[in-house]
Parts: C-alpha cells; structure tokens; sequence
C-alpha cells in the first residue's frame, strides 16, 4: 500500500493523508464507498458514525454489507469491512446520531475535515453549523438515482448548506387527509399524523379526527355532525387524539375501534362528501379480512416481511404490537420529563410498523391499494432510490477534494454535478466554474464574531449566561439566544416570555460542552455566536471566563447625528441598495429552487442541487 501510494503522491500530500484526521457523517450508500476510498488511499485515523442499522434492501449498493449483517450497526459494520481492506488503519466507529449534544463544536475541532454522506437535511444543517463554528472544512455530497452533487463547504469561502432554500415538501389539504384520502401517500400523512397526536410533537392543525369544517361538509349533513358531537348545553366537545388514548389507557382495542369504526361512522354522517365518491366502510377489530392478494393472517409466509404484502389482519395485529411498544417508550420519556416525546423515524422499527399499518388499513376502509411495508416507507421517509454507480462516482470525487483541502488547494475544490443527460459536450461529470460565495444574507454564515465562553454548565444559570455574560461582558442591551443546531431559544428580549427556565442551569437546557448559541441584540444591531465551553471553576478563579477578541464583539458604531442632508441621503441609498440586493438575492433563489423542483420531477439538462435530497 505505501509504495503504490509513494508512486503517486508527493512526498507532502502522502504525509498530509497519513497524518490527518478525517470525520465521516453516515455509511450508507456514499459513506461505504468513501470509507474504502480513503483506507485505500492510505488515511490511517479516521471516525464514521451513523445511527442506521443494516437492512435488507441495502445489500445490493452498499457493498461493505452482507447478509449475516442485517440488523447490525452500519458504522461498526463499516468499520469491520474496511480494516479488511487495511488492517493498520485506525477507524473509530459509532453508532449514533450525529445531532446528540457530545457532537458539538470541540468534538469537531479534532478533524481535519468532515466528509457528509448523509440523508436528512436536518442532521446536514447541524453538521454545517459546527463546521462553520469550528472552521472546518465540510464536504457535503448526495445522489438522487443518476443525478448527484459533490461540494465545499468552507467558512468565509464559500456558501454554506444553508445559503441557498430548499424545496419544501409536498403537502396535502387537511381536509383531504382527515376526510376523503384518495391516494396511499393521503393516508400514510395520516399515519405519520396519528403518530405525533399520540407520542409526538403535538399540533393542532395535524389532527387526524374528521374534519368538520371542510367546506364539502357544510350544510346540513355538516350541521348534523357537529350536533352529534355536542354535549347536553349543546357546546362542541373537542378532545383531542392523545386524550382520547391517554383517557383509555392506550388500549389498542379501543384505539382501533375509534379511529377506524366511530370516526368513520362521524364521516358516512357527512352525506355531502360522499355524493360523488366511494364511501369508506368501517372496520371492527375482530371481523378484519384476510383481503390482500398473497398474503396471510399470520407471520409465516415465504419472502422479505418488508416487500410481501399485508392482510388487513396482519395490519391489526402489528397495529396492536407496535402501538404497546411506542406507549412503554413514550410513558418511559415522559417519567423523566413530561414535556418529552417520541419524534418519528423511518429506521425506528416500532414507529415505522405503526405507520405502515395505519395507512394500510385506512387505505382498505376508503378502497385504497394498500402498499408493502418497503414501499410505505419510501414514500414516508421521502427517499430517493439511489444507483450504485452514482454513489461511487460520487464518492471518489468526494476524496479528490479531500486530497486537495489538505494541499490547501481549496480553489480547486469547485461544485461537480453528475448527470444521467450528458450537456452539449457530452459530459456527464460536470464542474463549476470557481467557488460559489457565501449568500450575504444567509443567517447562518454571515460574518458575525465569534467567542468562547468557559463555564460550568452545571452551575450557571440561564439567567446569570444573560446577566453576566451576555449583558456585562458582551455588552448587550436585550439579547435573544437560541441554540445553533436546533433553533430552541433559550433567552428572550420579550419580557416574561422565558421566565420558566431562567432559573435552570446551563445543562439543565441541554446547553453543554460545545453548544453553539446564536445571540442578536436588535436595539444596538449586535449579533455574535457564543461557543459555551464546559469548565469546572478553579479555587480563587474567576468562574467566567471569555476566550477571543473581545474588540470585535461590540455594539457596532452609531452614525453621527449631524451628519447634514447630504449624508443622511447616502445613508438612505446604501438602505435602497440593500434591499435591491436582498430582493435580487430573493429572486435567485426563488429560480434555484424551481430549477430544484423541475429536477426532481425528471432529469432535465440543468444543473440539480442533490445535496438537498436523502442519499441511501
């Protein structure tokens, strides 16, 4: 191996891979190949972390995986693989998720750079928050079929993840999902709905009873509805999904019974709706069919559970299953802290089942083709079928930019998108032509200051952090603070807004060892992100202490007051400029993303921005 790199590399580049310190984010499709690229070309230290477990439909592209292998953690895995290939190497793995609190600014301060090969946007927005915060460079990669994407990520340099929009993802009509689901994605919402009304997030606007207030249901038929729900006063009774199974003890029997017999039954009430449609015929628990073609009321039947199809008796009975084991989790959470949920995941094996027989069953009440497990969940999880192919091309791109970060050579480091459809010279590898700058208004990289705080998170308050640190120290009036990778604020300008939590610790608000806090003070325009860094107070030492320049992180200067008219009128056309800039700057994006959405509809000549999408 060293003489074959010897022949290749120079002398600087060969002791640059050999002594450096690479992160690998994900070790799926892209992150495999990576990991062999760089333990064939010789990096000796090198961590992958992934929470993904091995599945069945990922044998066929991700190659470091095989069958006695499923079930199995994806980075250890990996792990095991790739020293086959070099046992010398030393590869750190773990599986985890990358947006735990441990994966913060100082943990990523150890690397060289990050290699992202990840498939959510937002496990990529944190890694390029804490790149950003530790000035590290990020290379973010991603496919979408035989479309992919490969690009530098370096604070100052060029734009960040988050410089440009992202496509939103469709959405359906409440009332459609509520009322009348004419599609599996319509009741596969549904699902993921039902989901959070009972161990999620709540919201009220994702409730899955039937829709009242459906313009189609008004009139009469909607009139008698709402009567049917009124108590004896007449007053509408409304309660909601998570009290109704709070209320009955998360009984399975009864949750059925309500969600697909009496909620059905409110619906068939509604004879405006179903004028013109099929109407949906209400299900008991013990009188469910046996009615998908090839399928069993039992588990023993031939082929992949994931890709066979399901009896809607076999939907009842995971429904059951899967709905006890969320209700352990969910009362397991909220023990420790009752403002804790479960947040749904595609590879949450309980989750996912749930979801996949919710859907499957409402979609067999309304005369809706039901779907495999393997198919709800991609149209669940959103993903994009991925192509071997791409993913390697994709990823031996990803380390020849590596090896020109460690040259220094960032300016070669240009965006390269890869095509089905070659351009008019007949390329299907594509690069761009230099580095594309920071977007001035992004929030998320714009040159703001930057400073260190050590503290002990143990014992400092919320409100000593906006006291001590943020007023005295920092200089700031009335500062608002939210945490970088998760968007929580945790002091407010808004007086009253965040008494609850002044009193806890820094810990106690998950702000630990490396947290990023984004802090704007809006009265003095002063914005700066502060690094909390954990540090046990020493005998006779301050308990604060403020690491970088504090010269710079300063209310910015105010104009002169008498500056004449003259001034006053350069001032207002610098305002005009901007706004001309941010509005010019608005457009564009408004463009890249209808270019994004025509790209992910079908392949098309122009250039797609796939480190957007899910990379397998």
């Amino acid at each position: 191996m060293a003489a074959s790199i010897a022949g290749v590399f120079t002398d600087e580049l060969k002791n640059a891979v050999e002594t450096s310190k690479v992160l690998v984010v994900g070790a799926g499709g892209i992150g495999c190949e990576i990991l062999k690229n760089l333990v064939l070309s010789g990096f000796k230290d090198i961590e992958i972390i992934d929470l993904d477990t091995i599945d069945v439909s990922n044998l066929n592209r991700q190659f470091l995986f095989q069958k006695q292998h499923v079930g199995k953690s994806k980075a250890v895995v990996a792990r095991e693989s790739a020293l086959s290939f070099n046992p010398d190497v030393k590869i750190v793995a773990h599986h985890d998720s990358i947006i735990k609190p441990g994966y913060s600014v100082n943990y990523f301060k150890q690397f060289g750079m990050v290699l992202n090969a990840l498939d959510n946007r937002a496990a990529r927005n944190h890694v390029n928050r804490m790149c950003l915060a530790a000035d590290i460079p990020l290379i973010e990669s991603g496919t979408a079929g035989y479309d992919g994407q490969v690009e530098l990520i370096k604070k100052g340099m060029t734009r960040c993840y988050e410089c440009t929009p992202k496509a939103a993802q469709k959405t359906f009509p409440g009332c459609t999902i509520r009322n009348t689901p004419s599609e599996p994605i319509h009741c596969i919402v549904w699902g993921k709905h039902l989901f959070n009304q009972l161990f999620g997030e709540y919201d009220a606007d994702n409730d899955v009873s039937p829709d009242t207030e459906d313009p189609e249901a008004a009139g009469e038929a909607g009139e008698s509805a709402l009567k049917s729900n009124a108590n004896e006063q007449g007053d509408i009774e409304r309660v909601t999904t998570r009290q109704w199974a709070q209320q009955s003890g998360y009984d399975s029997t009864k949750l059925f019974h309500k969600l697909f017999h009496d909620d059905i039954k409110y619906l068939l009430s509604m004879h405006n709706l179903w004028e013109k449609r099929r109407k949906p015929t209400p299900l008991k628990m013990d009188e469910l069919p046996d009615a998908v073609a090839g399928s069993s009321k039992d588990n023993s039947s031939e082929g992949l559970k994931d890709q066979r199809p399901w009896s809607i008796v076999e939907c009842g009975q995971i429904f059951s299953r899967s709905l006890q084991s969320l209700k352990n989790k969910f009362e397991k959470l909220q023990s420790k802290n009752k403002d804790d949920h479960l947040v749904w995941d595609k590879d949450d094996k309980d989750a996912m089942d749930f979801v996949a027989a919710c859907a499957n069953i409402r979609a067999y009440i309304f005369g809706i083709p039901q779907k495999t497990r393997f198919d709800i969940k991609s149209m669940a999880g959103n993903i994009i079928p991925a192509i071997a192919t791409t993913n390697a091309i994709i990823a031996g791109l990803v380390v020849l930019n590596a090896f020109n970060i460690l040259q220094n050579q960032f300016e070669r480091c240009s965006s390269v998108y890869c095509r089905l459809q070659p351009n008019h010279r007949g390329q299907l590898i594509v690069p761009e032509r230099g580095l594309i700058p920071p977007n001035t208004s992004c929030y998320v990289c714009r040159d703001s200051p930057q400073i260190t705080v050590c503290v002990d998170v143990n014992k400092l308050t919320v409100k000593e952090l906006e006291e001590r640190v943020l007023k005295s120290l920092l200089n700031m009036v009335q500062p608002d603070a939210m945490k970088d990778s998760t968007g929580d604020v945790v002091i407010s300008s808004e007086e009253g807004e965040m008494e609850g939590t002044y009193h806890k610790t820094l810990a106690e608000m998950g702000i630990l060892d490396g947290t990023v806090l984004s802090v704007d003070d809006f009265v003095h325009n002063y914005s700066l992100r502060v690094i909390i860094n954990h540090k046990e107070a020493e005998h006779n030492k301050p308990d604060i202490e403020i690491v970088g320049d504090q010269s710079q992180c300063q209310p910015k200067a105010e104009e002169k007051s008498n500056g004449g008219a003259g001034e006053k009128a350069e001032e207002d056309d610098d305002d005009l400029m901007l706004l001309d800039e941010i509005e010019e700057s608005t457009s564009v994006n408004m463009e890249r993303k209808r270019k994004q959405d025509t790209a992910t509809e079908s392949p098309v000549s122009k250039k797609p921005r796939t480190s957007d999408v899910i990379v397998l």
